[in-house]
């Protein structure tokens, strides 16, 4: 029974942990809700957690060489994707103030940093550089590519 004295919704409960959950009372507070919602952030963080790993590896192994190739052949900057879905798994695993208030920081400051990078990657690569930026988009692929992009292997291997 919650504090209404009705056991047919839940009411929202700061220091319990289903019922403290923001997505879980606004769909009803269900077990299916709360797999539904705890599985979303799982596949969310997972998948950004693989597109960091994989992108980290195909940069490290590059040796210096312009990557263009593998997860890079569909995005710029495969790493940050990765970064902003697990944000986003986090937003949707645990909507808290400060989760909410820190997330559009975060992203503004890793979107900013990536404009950086492609300043230095452009001096130290030139005109080549320059094409491969017309080309790409920087953090999400067009959703045709989608499937594509996220199944990718991910070599390490450079060049083009």
């Amino acid at each position: 029974m919650n504090i209404s004295g009705s056991t047919n919704y839940p009411v929202l409960q700061p220091f319990n942990h289903k019922f403290g959950h923001l997505w879980i009372i606004l769909f009803g507070g269900s077990n299916m809700a709360w797999a539904l919602v705890m599985g979303a952030s799982l596949a969310l963080m997972l998948v950004g957690y693989i597109l960091l790993s994989r992108g980290g590896r195909q940069v490290h192994s590059a040796s210096r060489r312009m990557v263009t190739d593998g997860l890079y052949a569909f995005v710029r900057h495969p790493q940050y994707t990765g970064l902003f879905l697990v944000i986003a798994g986090f937003l949707v695993q645990w909507p808290t103030l400060l989760t909410v208030l820190m997330a559009p920081m975060l992203l503004y400051a890793y979107a900013h940093l990536a404009r950086s990078e492609e300043r230095h990657t452009l001096k130290q690569f030139g005109e080549r550089y320059g094409k491969y930026m017309r080309s790409v988009p920087v953090f999400f692929p067009p959703r045709k590519q989608y499937k594509a992009f996220f199944t990718t292997a991910g070599t390490g291997r450079t060049g083009k």
